[in-house]
């Protein structure tokens, strides 16, 4: 705390004990969400160890998988967990983006007879949102979310409504392979902090999946932190130092995905787009959270490399040499990472 003399301005900053205390809530938190998650949910560590980073960096998250993986149901577990207001938004092709944000309708005065719009906000009003299967709807409807995940606020009839924070939004996507599927554009994609695969479990784990789910046990999650709270731990991580030489490190990474003279030589030849500069952001606030949720006040260079697959993997854009090779983007940045061992 820094004391002023008269006529002078007062500055606060919070105490290292406070910080210290924040600091070990944010892994008892981590800890306690992810036992909640294994109530409901088997298997599946690293997806829940990414949408934990994503949710303390206040960041959003898209998971991957085909359908039956338990997308839904996982993050329908976590909004429980955290104890928000949670809205789910069933993506179709005949949704209209005014069923995400809201819509002005007509309303009478009986006093006085006269008319007047009244806005109606809708799901997208939620701390939690749940945008479910994004790509089974057309690039207008899917635009419709992206002030809200960029601007935490929705604009409608040239009025600005803010968002009540904490605001995620936590979307599943079906391979764009699959018939009716409409690939999101890169700019939305680029709003999403990680992109979370999800794979099939494994023979044991999927035994344990039909067991619990033909029963009649039903898990009861409880909410592990507030609203209020979940901000404070963020405006927590936001104040996790970091040196020079991780954020050095980080911009490195994303700059040798892009093709030209600090690529990395799996960009030069096989990325025709690498990532843009929120993608360094991102690695270092994922590096920040990630570290937080372990108790640790100093994020490593470790934490960036874990961090970067999902962070890189919806940001490149493969060349055609790539396809010819079999090559996916998480290939192309595993081997990317591979050679930035030697870096300093």
């Amino acid at each position: 705390m820094l004391l002023s003399h008269s006529g002078m301005v007062t500055i606060e900053t919070p105490t290292a004990d406070r910080d210290l205390e924040l600091l070990d809530r944010v892994a008892q938190v981590s800890s306690a969400l992810r036992s909640e998650v294994e109530k409901r949910i088997v298997g599946q560590y690293d997806v829940v160890e990414g949408l934990l980073t994503a949710l303390l960096a206040n960041g959003h998250a898209l998971l991957v998988g085909v359908p039956g993986l338990a997308k839904t149901l996982l993050i329908q577990t976590v909004a429980e967990a955290l104890d928000l207001q949670f809205s789910r938004i069933q993506f179709t092709p005949d949704l209209m983006p005014t069923d995400i944000t809201g819509t002005e309708v007509i309303e009478e005065d009986r006093t006085t007879g006269r008319r007047v719009f009244r806005f109606v906000k809708g799901p997208v009003f939620a701390n939690i949102v749940l945008a479910d299967e994004i790509n089974r709807t057309p690039p207008k409807t899917q635009a419709a979310l992206l002030q809200a995940m960029q601007e935490r606020a929705v604009t409608t009839a040239g009025e600005t409504y803010p968002l009540e924070p904490p605001f995620f939004v936590l979307a599943t996507q079906n391979p764009i392979e699959q018939e009716g599927t409409y690939p999101l554009p890169e700019a939305q994609l680029d709003r999403f902090m990680l992109e979370l695969p999800i794979g099939y479990p494994s023979r044991s784990e999927e035994e344990e999946v039909a067991m619990r789910t033909t029963g009649t046990d039903e898990a009861d999650i409880r909410g592990v932190v507030t609203a209020s709270e979940l901000i404070e731990l963020q405006r927590l991580v936001r104040r996790v130092p970091v040196p020079p030489s991780l954020v050095s490190f980080a911009v490195r990474i994303a700059r040798a995905t892009r093709p030209g003279e600090e690529a990395a030589k799996v960009s030069r030849r096989y990325v025709a787009w690498g990532a843009g500069p929120r993608a360094s952001q991102f690695l270092v606030l994922g590096a920040k959270a990630r570290a937080a949720a372990r108790g640790s006040a100093m994020p490593s260079l470790d934490d960036v490399r874990a961090v970067a697959p999902a962070v890189l993997a919806h940001r490149l854009v493969l060349n055609f040499e790539a396809e010819a090779d079999g090559r996916g983007t998480r290939d192309v940045i595993q081997e990317l990472l591979q050679e930035s061992e030697g870096w300093t």
